[in-house]
């Protein structure tokens, strides 16, 4: 499904107008520190949570450039202090190669935490992702594990993907899956502000039979938390010399929580 393009710059305006309207708000802070790295706690019961993320992809590459944005929007809701659900009505793309955006997929995920990263001498917990579009269907499976020290955050994701591909829905025939680390850490310079950094190691697996070579990107995080409302930002680079992966790639996540 392919839906109305919009020029190029407009992008920008969005970005900015979304940055602004998610720094906007005022009282209690989301608990998000990472960009890559996903947390292991979850929602209070009966919390609603409205995230919005972008990743911008870029390669510099002779011959294989391009820029690539991934959107994903979706609903968080605490069902139980300790298990949320978050749902992803439409992720979608937009090329600057062919200058179009495209809907990818809506998914849903779940979050059951496990022990917590303050109290317990290590926070975890277990995620579970299913997603499916018009060519794929996917299930994604991640622990989640974290320690807060005072100001220093510490996160580790393992990931485990599995895909199903094809020309439309109900008839796949690629089958193919990955597994991918990421680690961050993060020190509160304010109750509102914080930085750190993050890595990203990911290893494809196509036809589950042999590997690819293995990608790692890391770089620079900040998050900025303004009551209910949070901005969390972060930019990785490529380490290894992976010619069909990124370069760099941006990630920008705001959010309001009610």
């Amino acid at each position: 499904m392919t839906i109305r393009t919009l020029p190029f710059s407009h992008f920008h305006s969005l970005l900015r107008a979304a940055l602004l309207f998610a720094t906007a708000f005022s009282a209690t802070a989301d608990d998000r520190r990472f960009a890559f790295v996903y947390p292991a706690v979850t929602s209070p019961k009966g919390e609603i949570e409205l995230e919005n993320t972008v990743t911008w992809q870029h390669r510099l590459g002779e011959g294989s450039k391009f820029d690539l944005f991934e959107f994903r929007h979706s609903v968080e809701i605490g069902v139980t202090d300790h298990f949320q659900v978050e749902l992803y009505p439409a992720n979608w793309t937009y090329s600057t190669d062919i200058h179009s955006a495209r809907y990818v997929e809506s998914a849903v995920e779940a979050i059951y935490n496990l022990t917590n990263p303050t109290t317990d001498w290590l926070g975890s917990a277990v995620y579970l992702e299913i997603a499916g579009g018009e060519r794929a269907f996917d299930i994604e499976g991640k622990l989640l594990l974290q320690k807060n020290l005072g100001p220093l955050t510490i996160g580790y994701n393992a990931i485990l993907d599995a895909e199903w591909e094809g020309d439309s829905f109900g008839h796949f025939d690629s089958r193919n899956g990955s597994f991918s680390q990421t680690l961050g850490v993060s020190y509160d310079l304010t109750k509102r502000f914080s930085v750190g950094a993050e890595l990203v190691h990911e290893i494809a697996l196509p036809g589950w039979h042999a590997s690819e070579p293995s990608v790692v990107f890391a770089g620079p995080n900040a998050s900025f938390r303004f009551g209910r409302g949070y901005v969390t930002v972060a930019g990785v680079f490529q380490l290894t010399n992976v010619q069909e992966e990124p370069d760099l790639q941006t990630r920008v996540i705001f959010g309001i929580s009610f």
